[in-house]
């Protein structure tokens, strides 16, 4: 990072670090610039917050480097402006995110969950997927069979987290996002199987994909999962969780 002015940022930057420090200046009277180098490991339009990963990371990155001093809950509140995600990216842990999914609340986790991340190449848009539910909502084909919708994160997911316990979690796990996901790209459907072969405890559709999500039972079976997955040729990622959020790193 440095003090001299960027370049003028061109409309089709793929992430979403040139937003925040417009914004921060804006919200503080800054007048000075900012360089910001991205070196990214969770992809853009993969479902699993990429881009808002990197907003978070400018924002907290640029409070720090021009001294604007702000307070954690005003730094939440332009991260919301920034996007849903954001707040959450900028706090981690566990929460329950309401509203857009910005208005967070902590959630009692214990223990750590493994889980075996298979990205895809190519993105899926999330504005694409939401119409796509909204297509199959108004066909009833969207959560005929469940019970309505609702802010409210059921009993047993918070139960399991609370317990530390994958079994149950695997059991609780739901993604209204995932049918949309699946009809848009129905290859995704081969990649859940895989991993559940390979002995993952559940496989779902991370946010809104292409990125699949397994949930394994302790870190040597997500270790196998991975291997398993990727004598197939495919790409697979051995994360684990909770894990906090932006956070300045000394040099």
């Amino acid at each position: 990072m440095g003090g001299a002015a960027p370049p003028p940022v061109p409309r089709a930057y793929p992430t979403g670090a040139w937003r925040p420090p417009m914004l921060l200046a804006s919200a503080t009277g800054h007048e000075g610039g900012v360089a910001l180098e991205v070196r990214k490991s969770v992809p853009v339009a993969g479902g699993m917050g990429g881009g808002s990963a990197d907003a978070a990371a400018a924002l907290l990155a640029c409070d720090a480097l021009w001294g604007t001093g702000l307070s954690p809950a005003r730094l939440h509140e332009l991260a919301a402006r920034l996007g849903a995600d954001v707040p959450f990216a900028l706090h981690g842990g566990t929460a329950v995110g309401t509203g857009r999914g910005d208005q967070l609340n902590p959630a009692l986790a214990h223990g750590r969950f493994d889980w075996v991340l298979v990205p895809s190449d190519e993105g899926l848009s999330t504005p694409l997927i939401y119409q796509r539910l909204d297509e199959q909502r108004s066909r009833g084909e969207a959560l005929a069979d469940d019970p309505p919708p609702s802010l409210d994160v059921p009993i047993p997911v918070l139960q399991a987290l609370r317990a530390g316990d994958p079994h149950s979690l695997a059991a609780a796990m739901h993604n209204d996002l995932e049918a949309a996901a699946l009809e848009e790209r129905p290859a995704l459907e081969e990649i859940i199987r895989e991993g559940l072969h390979a002995g993952a405890l559940s496989g779902i559709v991370s946010g809104s994909g292409p990125t699949i999500a397994f949930l394994c039972d302790t870190p040597e079976s997500a270790r196998y999962v991975q291997d398993e997955l990727e004598s197939q040729g495919r790409e697979a990622l051995h994360v684990h969780g909770p894990v906090s959020g932006a956070r300045i790193l000394s040099a």
